[in-house]
C-alpha cells in the first residue's frame, strides 16, 4: 500500500464557513444527534427569512462557504430555492448535509452545479447502520447516493465514529467505491446535544481507540482513490495549538437566531452573537469568544471548560494529551 501521510489543512485568514440550521426537526432520531430544542428552538426559518439570512451572511468578494443543516433540511420546502438564492449571492459553494431521505424530490429542482450532497451514514450494513439511524435508513440512503451520483452531483459520505461502529469503520471503503462517492468524512461524535445525555453508553472513543484505528482506514480508503477527511483530534508532541476562533469566521446559525462561532458551545446560551431584525447583533458578557484567547497546557479551553471528562493526566499534573481546535482537518488522497 502507497504511504500516505495525513495532511493538516490549517486555518486561513478571512475564510469563511456559514452552516446554516434552516430548521431542527427530523425524520430520525440518532443516538448521537447534536441538535438541542431546549437551545436551538423548534422552529423552521420561513423562505422569507431564510433568504434573508442568507444575504446577511453573503461576502461574494471573500471565500465563502454554505452549508445546509437540520435537522434534516431537505425537510424544509423552500430549501432549492434557498440554494438556487445562495448561488445568487456568491456563495463559493454550497452543501446540503442530509440523512439521506431526500424529501421534496430535492434532486430534481436543482442542478449539479448548485450543490454538493453530502449523506451521513454509520455503517457499511443496514445491520450496523440502522440500530443507530433508524430502520430502513441503510436502504434510503444508499438509494439516494446512487441516484444523486447517477445524476452527476458531487457527493460526498460522513461517518461518526462511535464505540458502536469504529469496528466497522474499515470495511466502508470497498461501500464508498461501490457507490462511486470520491470524498469521504470520518467525524468523532461530539458530547453535546443528545449524545450528551446518554453517558451511561459511552460512546465517545478514546485517544487509543481513535489513534489506532482512523489514520489506517484513512490510508486504506486514499489508497482506493478516496479523499478522505477527518478531525485533528489530539495533538503531536511539540505541535502548536490553532484556533479557528482567532482565523476563520465560522458561523453556526440556529432558527432561533442564535449565531455561534465554536460547535463546542451550542449545548448553552454563550452564543456570540444574535441576529435581531435581520441584522447581527454582538453580544455583550461572557460568550464564548471571550476564550478563544486563552492558551492553556490541555489545548482547546473550549474542550477544558465544558468537557473535561476528555483529558487525562500523569502523576505530576501535566495533560496526557492536547485536544486540537474540532475544526481542525487532516486529509489524505486525492
Amino acid at each position: 500500500m502507497t504511504n500516505f501521510i495525513a495532511r493538516t489543512v490549517g486555518f486561513k485568514p478571512g475564510e469563511r464557513n456559514v452552516f446554516l440550521h434552516i430548521l431542527t426537526a427530523c425524520n430520525l432520531s440518532c443516538r448521537h444527534c447534536y441538535i438541542n430544542p431546549e437551545q436551538h428552538g423548534t422552529a423552521a426559518l420561513s423562505r422569507e427569512t431564510m433568504e434573508n439570512w442568507l444575504r446577511l451572511f453573503a461576502a461574494p468578494d471573500r471565500q465563502s462557504n454554505l452549508i445546509f443543516l437540520g435537522g434534516e433540511p431537505t425537510l424544509h420546502p423552500d430549501l432549492a430555492a434557498g440554494i438556487k438564492t445562495a448561488r445568487q449571492l456568491g456563495y463559493q459553494s454550497v452543501t446540503v448535509d442530509s440523512n439521506g431521505f431526500l424529501f421534496h424530490d430535492l434532486l430534481d429542482h436543482i442542478t449539479p452545479a448548485d450543490a454538493v450532497i453530502s449523506f451521513s451514514l454509520d455503517g457499511p450494513t443496514a445491520e450496523i447502520n440502522d440500530p443507530i439511524r433508524g430502520q430502513g435508513v441503510f436502504a434510503a440512503c444508499t438509494a439516494n447516493i446512487r441516484k444523486a451520483v447517477r445524476l452527476g452531483f458531487d457527493v460526498s459520505l460522513i461517518y461518526t465514529v462511535s464505540r458502536i461502529n469504529i469496528g466497522q469503520l474499515h470495511r466502508m471503503p470497498a461501500l464508498l467505491n461501490e457507490l462511486g462517492v470520491r470524498r469521504f468524512f470520518i467525524q468523532v461524535i461530539g458530547i453535546r446535544g443528545k449524545s450528551a445525555g446518554f453517558t451511561r453508553d459511552n460512546l465517545q472513543l478514546t485517544p487509543q481507540q481513535w489513534l489506532s484505528v482512523i489514520p489506517a482506514v484513512a490510508k486504506q480508503a486514499a489508497a482506493s482513490g478516496i479523499h478522505v477527511i477527518f478531525p485533528k483530534v489530539f495533538l503531536a508532541e511539540g505541535e502548536e495549538f490553532a484556533c479557528a476562533g482567532r482565523v476563520a469566521e465560522n458561523y453556526f446559525i440556529f432558527p432561533n437566531g442564535r449565531v455561534y462561532q465554536c460547535p463546542l458551545c451550542e449545548d448553552f446560551p454563550v452564543h456570540a452573537f444574535n441576529i435581531t431584525e435581520n441584522r447581527l447583533v454582538k453580544n455583550s458578557g461572557l460568550s464564548e469568544d471571550r476564550f478563544f484567547s486563552l492558551d492553556i497546557a490541555e489545548g482547546c479551553v473550549m474542550n477544558k471548560l465544558l468537557q473535561p471528562g476528555n483529558i487525562g493526566y500523569d502523576e505530576q499534573g501535566k495533560p496526557l494529551y492536547r485536544i486540537s481546535c474540532c475544526l481542525l482537518k487532516q486529509e489524505m488522497g486525492g
